[in-house]
């Protein structure tokens, strides 16, 4: 059975792992500016805990496609004070950054876990988490959150973002950061078309196999495609992915509507005992 040391907490795997997005940024895709407040994201977060979150993934800067990059100390006055007043809430806490900086202030204000689109790939990162004793997510993007949407391609979509990862895991190993402390994420809308990410999910048994597989797929613009649903309107389909991502092997989904991914998972377990 797999595990996954996280700074305070230590996951068996032998159950999914739901993990709450806080996104204290205002100009997310999904909730922008509903919990831009220090204030409104801490309750935000404590809701979730109380829907039975078990991990809280706090962001200062949004990666959406085309979203306007924000300076370190920007990024650290929205998250320190939203760190703060849950440090102490009972589950652990994750911080979404890019930058070393704002990992290594987040690790030293009480995170858990670093959760990096970039997959740690900035000047000083690997030092700085392996230095700790926190989970990390390694995540595939091809490019930027700025360009990470314009005409996506690969020669083989699974071959080029399972090479990646494998590399990016090894460079954490070599790093100093022991095995169990790492999941890896194959960035759903990150530099995919719609068919890509098909593609992905449904192979995602071979990402599984390999490694604690992170998958983040709330919301996202695969299910507008799909549905012809706006974002506000794609709670079914997410917590059907979420569910179909649980029974691919999934360890951890990140999700924004923990109650109802909560609930799925309980039902699913209960019924569900040949996945």
């Amino acid at each position: 059975m797999s595990s996954f040391v996280c700074g305070r907490f230590h996951f068996t795997l032998e159950n999914p792992l739901v993990m709450g997005i806080v996104n204290v940024t205002p100009d997310s895709f999904s909730d922008g500016s509903h919990f831009a407040a220090s204030e409104r994201a801490i309750e935000h977060g404590l809701r979730l805990r109380d829907e039975g979150a078990d991990i809280l993934d706090i962001g200062g800067e949004s990666t959406r496609p085309g979203a306007t990059p924000v300076e370190a100390e920007e990024e650290l006055r929205r998250v320190l004070p939203v760190l703060a007043g849950l440090r102490d809430c009972g589950v652990a806490l994750s911080i979404d950054t890019m930058k070393t900086s704002v990992m290594a202030a987040a690790l030293a204000a009480g995170a858990d876990m670093v959760n990096d689109v970039n997959a740690l790939r900035a000047p000083g990162a690997l030092d700085t988490v392996a230095a700790s004793h926190c989970g990390v997510c390694l995540m595939h993007m091809q490019g930027t959150p700025q360009t990470m949407q314009q005409e996506p391609r690969y020669g083989d979509v699974m071959s080029e973002v399972q090479e990646y990862l494998h590399a990016r895991l090894e460079a954490a190993r070599n790093a100093g950061i022991a095995r169990e402390r790492l999941v890896w994420d194959p960035g759903f809308g990150f530099g995919k078309t719609p068919a890509h990410n098909i593609a992905l999910f449904r192979d995602l048994r071979r990402f599984t196999q390999v490694a604690p597989t992170l998958v983040g797929i709330s919301r996202k613009s695969l299910f507008g495609v799909l549905t012809g649903r706006p974002v506000p309107e794609r709670l079914a389909a997410s917590v059907t992915a979420a569910m179909l991502a649980v029974m691919k092997g999934a360890a951890i989904v990140r999700v924004h509507d923990v109650a109802a991914t909560v609930d799925a998972l309980k039902v699913l377990q209960t019924l569900g005992a040949e996945y």
